[in-house]
């Protein structure tokens, strides 16, 4: 799953990073409005989380700008805590959720993992299929209840595949919630993820539609 992440407090900005890198999340980082709202415009995200305080451009009217063009991925706004006014703009102004700072690492990853649950029309933090557990909470991944070694890439792909059960995914798009914006996108590759899945989860889980993409089927 892909995230957007404007911030430009670089301490917090390295932490939330890393605190969802080791989730399985690939995120961009934008550290001014300018910049946010341009990736935000062109860049396909699963969630975006955005400080309100950006310089340059406010994250208010980023998330008005969005809006405005009909980008409709989830929005988290982090902002000051005796700020209420700014999160009623923002609420008003289309964010899903928000927090206040300083907050807690481990509630904020809470809130994402609970977002793109809900994006999914699910609420519980497991995706489960034919003995394949994901557990979304630490990026792990068991068969039978054996616990089984993948790469960082290959978590991103499965775990998107979960998270937009029953729908069918192009290469394309796969490559595009699995990479950041400034990495060389090569939609061959996601065929190789694919291969490497099944061997190690089982041939049955992903589902393949010739020419199309590919697919975990909902029960």
């Amino acid at each position: 799953m892909r995230i957007l992440l404007c911030e430009d407090e670089p301490v917090l900005c390295d932490q939330i990073k890393r605190l969802l890198a080791a989730e399985g999340r690939v995120v961009d980082v934008a550290n001014d409005g300018q910049e946010a709202c341009f990736l935000g415009l062109t860049e396909p995200y699963d969630m975006i989380i955005l400080d309100l305080g950006l310089p340059i451009l406010d994250g208010t009217s980023v998330l008005k700008e969005w809006r405005a063009k009909n980008i409709a991925v989830p929005v988290l706004i982090l902002t000051a805590r005796d700020a209420w006014s700014d999160r009623v703009d923002g609420l008003d102004a289309g964010a899903d959720d928000y927090m206040t700072k300083p907050f807690h690492l481990p509630e904020l990853a809470a809130r994402v993992r609970a977002t793109l649950r809900r994006q999914a029309g699910r609420t519980s933090p497991f995706f489960e299929k034919g003995g394949v557990l994901l557990d979304t909470r630490n990026a792990r991944v068991t068969l039978n209840g054996v616990p089984v070694d993948l790469t960082a890439l290959e978590i991103a792909v499965l775990s998107y595949l979960f998270h937009n059960s029953g729908r069918l995914i192009s290469r394309t798009e796969l490559s595009e919630h699995i990479y950041s914006h400034d990495s060389d996108r090569d939609s061959n590759t996601i065929a190789v993820f694919i291969n490497r899945l099944r061997k190690k989860l089982g041939h049955d889980l992903i589902q393949t539609m010739r020419g199309r993409g590919y697919m975990i089927l909902t029960d």
